[in-house]
């Protein structure tokens, strides 16, 4: 079927559905009608019907006094449901075990939504603080370790359709904002088979991360361990951190087929 054609079975309700559900983030958890409309670009009379739609399902709910929208636990079933038909999740946690028992540190799996990782396992560290992500949580790709591995892994023209024209935030002063360094990083990532990341989404914050390849060499998702900097001192990264973590991303790629 052409492009065209298919255009022609869209229900563009579910599509702005969709897109009013993803309008919500942690910088924006509650929206007015006319923030909505703005973002969709049209009147206020179209989201008007999605939103009383979405709210009588029991996806968002509306304040009485502040008449703001925001939304509700029940989309957490969504992404559960998702998650759930994953038997790899399943598989992958003795590895995130293994790879936190081995480090002390804790260990996560993303993969990459857009331009943004999602972080759909966890395993907490063994006595260390570290930064507060869950089951769940979505965070800039540029500016983590996770999310610059699964980056590194992209068609080329994927990437360049991604970033082209967008501004990339920053978070810390280690951020990446320029486009043309961050490809450079990419690149050397691709080569050395890991990423890491030095307080570039968080102060205080250390990241390592590796791929987990398909039978294809395709990315499919990426593994990683995060701790204080106070933490990797010395030559802890290097001679344990890293080997470990690599093991465990070959072991989980061999299991998906690589």
């Amino acid at each position: 079927m052409s492009e065209e054609k298919n255009d022609r079975y869209l229900s563009n309700s579910l599509v702005r559905g969709l897109e009013i559900l993803k309008m919500f983030t942690g910088e924006m958890p509650t929206l007015s009608l006319s923030e909505i409309a703005n973002k969709l670009n049209v009147s206020r009379t179209t989201p008007y019907r999605i939103l009383f739609t979405l709210q009588s399902l029991g996806y968002i709910r509306q304040d009485e006094l502040s008449k703001r929208y925001e939304l509700t636990p029940k989309v957490l079933e969504l992404g559960f449901t998702y998650l759930n038909t994953m038997p790899f999740l399943d598989l992958a946690r003795p590895y995130l075990e293994d790879l936190r028992d081995e480090t002390g540190l804790s260990t996560h799996i993303g993969i990459l939504e857009g331009n943004e990782v999602t972080y759909i396992a966890r395993v907490p560290g063994k006595g260390v603080t570290t930064v507060n992500v869950t089951v769940g949580s979505r965070l800039p790709a540029h500016a983590t370790a996770l999310g610059k591995v699964l980056l590194a892994f992209q068609k080329e023209e994927t990437l360049t359709k991604m970033f082209t024209g967008k501004e990339l935030k920053s978070y810390t002063g280690k951020t990446k904002t320029q486009l043309l360094a961050l490809e450079k990083e990419l690149k050397e990532i691709k080569e050395k088979g890991f990423s890491t990341s030095n307080e570039e989404f968080e102060n205080g914050i250390y990241s390592v991360a590796a791929p987990i390849l398909n039978r294809q060499g395709h990315i499919t998702a990426a593994i990683n361990i995060v701790a204080p900097v106070s933490v990797c001192k010395g030559d802890f990264i290097e001679e344990t951190v890293i080997p470990a973590l690599l093991k465990q991303a070959q072991q989980l790629s061999s299991f998906s087929g690589y």
